[in-house]
């Protein structure tokens, strides 16, 4: 990207649906509520011909420093540092207030370029509100409808009159053209081959819980800075924020989501948007790290997130979060050590770490748990070692027999990884109970080594080509 824009405003003047209309999807949520955004979010926009990084940011009001909409200035405050142009959005349909003024006055001290967005223009009375922006001395305005998609031909001119054309359309490298067909190469390797885990491959890791558990937090000590809005409040963290950084030479992609409550509790439509968004970025990630308040654990909640992520087929990680406030910690590990195992049988191995997202106590140690669950994540065992395998499980354990019938079973392949899951060729395959599925599931975790990631089985019976045939007499 050639440059970053930060969009600004009072609280419900549309940033973040100008923010979705540049990056051309429903990233950030939108209310009629006031104050939906709280953290500054980035993205990729694209605008006729124009490629930049736009960031949405949280309305700006006049604040105690200490109170949450202070703390949600500071980090608009911040973006608007880190950009290089500002869009200053105000709203030509109600007008504008004194805020707004405040607002134009403290861009104008910064001394970086600022185009003076009027949004809502489409609507019946907002010429008025229109002529008003030009008061703020911030040039002329540009009249747009984010909802709608009107004006952006004259926003992008803007935008490229006060960045200049030299960064706006930067010079592109030449590309070396070819009508040489290469062969791209295929992910499905050799079946009796094992592919070694790729160490260098970005690692995408949303970090999941109930509200107040300490997720911002934690994100926050692995950057070593204050980039996520954080605070005593329940309930901070609404749309789920994605950040990058290094680990060890790795890139790690972070999502924090918004606390997730019990289904019953879940009433205004704002929240049902947050959790939506969390499920999502579960959706999205690879591993998952479901953070526990160590001084309350396993609520009934924090078990039905752990049960979700693993229905969705995640890799997952514990994090006992607030480990610093615990006296007596040989006892309460060896508590929450108890209870994972008992309450959690679905997750059997389960990496749980004890961690202080305060103090970054036990952080490495959850990366490198994080690390080893994903390998076993995209583990893939070759045919010939599963087939010898289950040969070996059905000496120990035979299939059981079914109305006087044994059930053989045949053949067993890996069919994909990211989970792990595997097909097996056998007789009667409706009739498997599933406490045997449990045995074999349970085998390939403790003689593969593949703890705390879930495992699919599927079964499948051969066709007999004889059945619908009548028979010759």
């Amino acid at each position: 990207m050639s440059f970053t824009v930060a969009i600004v405003g009072r609280p419900n003047v549309g940033k973040s649906t100008l923010f979705n209309r540049l990056v051309g999807k429903k990233l950030a949520l939108v209310d009629d509520t006031p104050g939906v955004t709280r953290d500054r979010r980035p993205g990729d926009a694209r605008l006729m011909g124009l490629t930049f990084t736009i960031i949405d940011t949280a309305g700006l009001e006049e604040a105690d420093a200490e109170s949450l909409q202070g703390r949600m200035r500071a980090q608009t405050e911040a973006a608007i540092d880190e950009a290089d142009l500002s869009l200053f959005v105000v709203d030509a349909k109600s007008g504008l207030t004194p805020v707004d003024t405040d607002l134009a006055e403290m861009l104008r001290r910064r001394g970086k370029p600022v185009v003076l967005v009027a949004n809502k223009s489409e609507a019946r009375g907002s010429d008025s509100g229109f002529y008003d922006a030009y008061t703020l001395g911030l040039g002329e305005p540009t009249p747009i409808s984010a909802e709608h998609g009107q004006g952006m031909l004259d926003l992008r001119d803007a935008i490229v009159a006060a960045i200049g054309e030299d960064r706006a359309y930067p010079e592109k490298e030449d590309v070396a053209v070819t009508d040489v067909d290469i062969p791209q190469s295929s992910d499905e390797g050799d079946e009796d081959e094992e592919p070694t885990y790729d160490a260098t491959k970005p690692l995408r890791v949303a970090i999941v819980g109930r509200p107040n558990a300490g997720k911002s937090t934690l994100i926050n000590r692995f950057l070593g800075e204050d980039r996520l809005l954080t605070g005593p409040e329940a309930g901070i963290t609404r749309d789920s924020i994605s950040v990058e950084w290094d680990w060890r030479g790795r890139t790690i992609k972070m999502f924090d989501t918004a606390g997730m409550r019990r289904k019953a509790r879940v009433i205004e439509k704002l929240e049902k948007l947050s959790v939506a968004d969390a499920l999502r970025a579960i959706r999205f990630a690879e591993t998952v790290v479901i953070v526990f308040d160590a001084t309350i654990p396993f609520e009934k909640q924090d078990l039905q997130i752990v049960d979700l992520v693993l229905r969705e087929g995640r890799a997952a990680v514990l994090a006992f979060n607030k480990w610093d406030m615990i006296e007596d910690r040989q006892a309460v590990l060896a508590d929450l050590r108890e209870k994972t195992d008992r309450l959690l049988p679905q997750a059997r191995g389960i990496r749980a770490v004890p961690i202080s997202g305060q103090t970054g106590w036990g952080l490495d140690k959850l990366m490198q748990s994080i690390i080893d669950t994903d390998k076993v994540w995209n583990k893939r065992i070759s045919t010939a070692r599963l087939n010898r395998w289950l040969e070996t499980q059905q000496i120990q354990h035979p299939p059981p027999a079914v109305s006087g019938r044994r059930i053989k079973l045949k053949y067993m392949t890996q069919v994909k990884a990211r989970p792990p899951a595997f097909m097996i060729s056998c007789t009667r395959s409706d009739a498997l109970p599933e406490s045997y599925t449990r045995y074999l599931i349970n085998g390939l975790r403790a003689d593969f080594d593949m703890p705390s990631v879930p495992i699919r089985i599927h079964f499948r019976s051969p066709e007999n080509p004889f059945e619908g045939k009548k028979r010759r007499t």
